[in-house]
């Protein structure tokens, strides 16, 4: 399975145009914004969960990092509230669940392999930096691979980022324009190596997640 496979290509989901696909597992959904592979596979999914429902034990040989975007994820190390940010490692396990439903945007193969690093952030807690007027920014994971935030910019705010090196932007509130598109909740966007990236917020303002840097490693970049 091949979505959204060219790397080289600006892309952009809106979460209201794309479809739930079942999972293999009862009561779990998706809405997949790139693939490559099967059920293990490269991928960066929306993934919802009903409550109740759990994957079986498993093991992330390319690692998973996810956002939860609504509801309380689980698994052993505890439970994990809408805000939560997760780096599980290659060679890490786990038993996940939502007893009472949530939604995730999950990343899944996309590690260095010999990446050991847990990370557990809880982003309504954390401490949030003013970077500049009407930026404020979380940051969440850096290596040499790639840089992972969340940004909180106010109404009105023009935004440049360095895209040189790749660039997703998920948009968990709020809306911004950007390239002649608005991007408004749950949409994903993602830029090629060598782009640019610019956005101006609308009225409410927007709170995103962004990573920079990444698609430099991806080993295929054109479906």
């Amino acid at each position: 399975m091949r979505v959204n496979a060219d790397f080289n290509k600006r892309t952009l989901v809106r979460f209201n145009e794309n479809e739930w696909v079942a999972s293999p597992m009862p009561g779990v959904e998706r809405k997949m914004l790139d693939r490559i592979g099967e059920e293990v596979a490269r991928a960066t999914t929306i993934v919802r969960f009903a409550p109740g429902s759990a994957f079986s034990a498993h093991t992330h040989d390319g690692g998973e990092e996810y956002l939860v975007l609504d509801g309380t994820f689980q698994d052993e190390d505890g439970d994990f509230p809408a805000g939560s940010y997760v780096r599980n490692p290659p060679t890490s396990s786990h038993t996940p669940a939502a007893q009472d439903g949530a939604t995730i945007l999950v990343k899944l193969h996309q590690f260095d392999p010999t990446d050991r690093t847990q990370v557990q952030i809880d982003t309504g807690n954390a401490g949030w930096i003013e970077t500049e007027e009407g930026v404020s920014k979380l940051p969440l994971h850096t290596d040499v691979r790639e840089t992972v935030a969340m940004e909180h910019w106010d109404a009105g705010t023009v935004r440049t980022l360095d895209a040189s090196g790749g660039l997703e932007i998920f948009v968990i509130d709020g809306s911004l324009n950007e390239g002649g598109d608005t991007l408004s909740r749950w949409d994903w966007l993602r830029l090629p190596v060598g782009a640019s990236f610019e956005a101006t917020t609308g009225a409410e303002g927007a709170r995103v997640w962004v990573k920079t840097g990444h698609l430099n490693h991806v080993a295929e970049r054109v479906a």
